[in-house]
């Protein structure tokens, strides 16, 4: 898919549902309540959307519940089907969904498109999964008998996205859960509610019986979430969001010993080592931080570059930055959008502070542009101490902070000094290196001289404070299945 179409975009919004999501049709929320989306180029309200309320989420969970045996007895290889057309109905749509991104979230409209390349494939992974869930038969070692090992669907799951990634962190989820046989309720994030209003439209169209996927935005997040995980009926819950609310979520699953899967906050270092092709890492490294405008879980926090070659990376990553165009995510030529909220550019603002307040010194950008919108512009800060507070928290913004170290144990020391290991980056010509860095990084996915990890065909999840579980490859349907036993005479 290499979609370049550029839409109207009241012509886009025109055609996305606005309601519930809810036994397969648009409905509105008990009592009529509604919010609004508001666009974060322009800080106006794009469109109203359904607000649901607890009971709106009780009688989602009773529709899922009510065919969730024999969306389960559903062969796999119709469950398959399904999740095919639903990816050729994305492919067909990429245009529209990617300026629906762009309109909710503000980010810079190629950005956007490939998003919905990649949420896509997570469709298509798991559509092939759905026919490869296998099992065992063995002869006990005792010759007692058979040892007979099947997988079934864990059950009734929630899904609890983020807004930085619509579609994709969607399709991640839903992909897995369906090809496994099972029922889920989506709650999405308030800011980007109407893509995943979208997809679940998307599905419907392709053929998914109604009551297996709902979806539920609301203002009242904790409130919704809450009435879902306290139903005993609910057996399986995904998130992706910050490690406190995650915490949280894990503290109320246990009192129901539900499954869980935690895609949590990330802090990830990119290391430079002085034998590194300079040129090569500064790509890597803007590909690293300034995917979607640095609003990205997996996105480099700390730039931890060899004192040999720290001038040289640090002027021509600022040389690269500065190529950057701020703008609303649609318009033409844009390749920097807004935060998605005043609160977000707040934080990212108050990190540059905090940076400098340590010894740091902006060589590129560091000052909120005049005018509506939160548009925080690409920033470069070096000369930060590695164990400044900066560095102990995701930016979450188009900032990047750059330390200096001398010695290959001061680096992976500095690098691991975090509650945090979700995703680290190195670049290095020494394959010895390579194989012992990547070995002591204390993190779940490691990128050796590349600065974009992410693959539908690889399990995404990190370590630490970073999460349990992980999603995509072949692991990513194991999150949503049981194992039974069966003793055989």
């Amino acid at each position: 898919m290499t979609s370049t179409q550029v839409l109207d975009p009241q012509a886009v919004l025109d055609g996305v549902p606005t309601g519930l999501w809810i036994d397969g049709r648009e409905v509105e929320a008990k009592g009529g309540k509604t919010f609004d989306v508001i666009n974060p180029a322009t800080e106006e309200s794009l469109v109203s959307v359904a607000d649901a309320s607890v009971d709106d989420a009780v009688h989602a969970l009773d529709r899922a519940v009510a065919v969730a045996d024999s969306w389960a007895a559903t062969p796999a290889r119709e469950r398959g089907e399904i999740l095919r057309r639903a990816f050729e109905l994305v492919a067909d749509r990429a245009d529209s969904l990617a300026m629906l991104m762009t309109l909710e979230l503000g980010r810079a409209l190629p950005d956007s498109l490939s998003e919905t390349k990649y949420g896509n494939e997570f469709l298509r992974w798991f559509a092939e999964e759905a026919v490869r869930i296998d099992g065992r038969c063995t002869q006990s070692p005792g010759g007692t008998g058979r040892i007979l090992v099947s997988h079934g669907p864990v059950g009734p799951s929630l899904a609890i996205t983020p807004w930085n990634f619509p579609l994709a962190m969607g399709t991640r989820k839903i992909g897995p859960a369906l090809a496994a046989g099972n029922v889920m309720l989506v709650k999405p994030a308030h800011e980007t509610p109407l893509t995943m209003l979208a997809l679940a439209e998307i599905f419907a169209e392709a053929g998914l019986p109604a009551g297996v996927l709902s979806v539920l935005p609301t203002i009242d997040a904790r409130g919704v979430a809450s009435a879902i995980i306290t139903d005993d009926r609910i057996r399986k819950i995904s998130f992706t969001g910050s490690t406190p609310v995650g915490r949280n979520l894990m503290a109320q699953a246990a009192e129901r010993v539900q499954r869980t899967s935690m895609e949590l906050g990330g802090n990830a270092p990119f290391l430079v080592f002085d034998d590194a092709d300079v040129d090569k890492a500064v790509e890597g490294a803007f590909l690293a931080k300034m995917r979607n405008g640095g609003e990205a879980c997996t996105a480099a926090n700390r730039f931890l570059v060899q004192s040999g070659v720290a001038e040289e990376f640090t002027d021509k990553l600022i040389e690269k930055m500065s190529a950057v165009r701020l703008g609303p995510g649609y318009e033409e030529g844009v390749t920097l959008g807004p935060l998605v909220t005043a609160a977000q550019r707040g934080k990212v603002a108050a990190a540059v502070d905090s940076a400098v307040a340590h010894g740091g010194r902006v060589r590129l950008g560091g000052k909120i542009p005049d005018g509506k919108g939160y548009f925080y512009p690409a920033t470069v800060v070096d000369q930060v101490d590695a164990y400044a507070p900066v560095t102990r928290d995701e930016i979450f913004g188009p900032v990047a902070v750059v330390s200096t170290f001398e010695s290959e144990d001061e680096a992976i020391a500095a690098a691991n000094s975090t509650e945090y290991g979700l995703a680290g980056y190195f670049f290095t010509r020494d394959l010895d290196r390579s194989m012992r860095v990547a070995s002591k990084l204390d993190v779940g996915m490691v990128g050796v001289n590349r600065g974009v990890i992410s693959d539908v065909a690889a399990p995404f999840g990190g370590v630490k404070q970073s999460g349990i579980g992980r999603e995509g490859g072949s692991e990513g349907i194991e999150e949503y299945l049981t194992v039974k036993y069966v003793a055989l005479s």
